[in-house]
């Protein structure tokens, strides 16, 4: 029996540290960001340029609609966009963020509105699907290169909020870019916004598009 125990002891001192390097190493695999790795975007028009100092952590490909409104206009009633609704990929399929438009309750960025005064301004919204983190951007430059597809973009971040349990993926971001777009465009005349009956007309309209993030951590 004691010589039973002295073997059964030994492989247990074998099996323990090889037990926690395999528990490290999965552990560091799990840990390990989605978006780990160089993320290289494509090269933009001079005015989408990001800041001296930004570099991209993390990009996103965007399958979604954007919705517009008929609404009144200065030439009688045309579509505004009111929200864009779209989920972004990572480039192994992954649900990685959604997007959208909301107040942002950053109070450097107030509301310029009286009437939701108490609401930030409504901005873009980038929400992390797995932490939780968010990002709000207001846009700095615009560009269309596509024909038939709604401009690239270039924002500024003006809010970030870390997610309920403290993920922070999108918290560092300083400067989102929309690039390579598709469709999204608002429609033209004879798709319901031709007149003042057709008031609150909405429409979605797909797009897809990539969105890179940069930080300067």
């Amino acid at each position: 029996m004691k010589h039973y125990n002295a073997l059964s002891n030994q492989t247990t001192r074998r099996i323990l540290p090889i037990a926690c390097v395999t528990a490290l190493a999965v552990a560091f695999a799990v840990s390990l960001p989605a978006h780990a790795g160089q993320v290289t975007p494509p090269t933009v028009p001079p005015e989408l340029k990001v800041d001296a100092g930004n570099h991209a952590f993390l990009v996103g490909h965007a399958i979604g609609t954007q919705n517009y409104v008929c609404a009144p206009s200065a030439t009688g009633v045309a579509y505004v966009l009111f929200t864009p609704e779209a989920t972004l990929y990572n480039d192994d399929g992954d649900q990685l963020i959604t997007h959208f438009f909301s107040p942002n309750p950053d109070p450097r960025d107030p509301n310029i509105s009286p009437a939701v005064v108490a609401d930030g301004a409504i901005r873009a919204t980038w929400v992390h699907s797995r932490d939780g983190s968010t990002v709000w951007a207001k846009a700095k430059a615009s560009v269309i290169v596509t024909t038939g597809a709604i401009s690239w973009v270039l924002l500024d971040k003006v809010g970030v909020e870390d997610g309920l349990t403290g993920g922070d993926i999108l918290s560092k971001t300083t400067q989102v870019q929309r690039l390579s777009t598709t469709g999204g465009n608002a429609p033209g005349p004879g798709h319901g916004c031709d007149s003042p009956s057709d008031v609150g007309h909405t429409a979605f309209v797909d797009y897809t598009a990539d969105y890179f993030f940069y930080t300067n951590q």
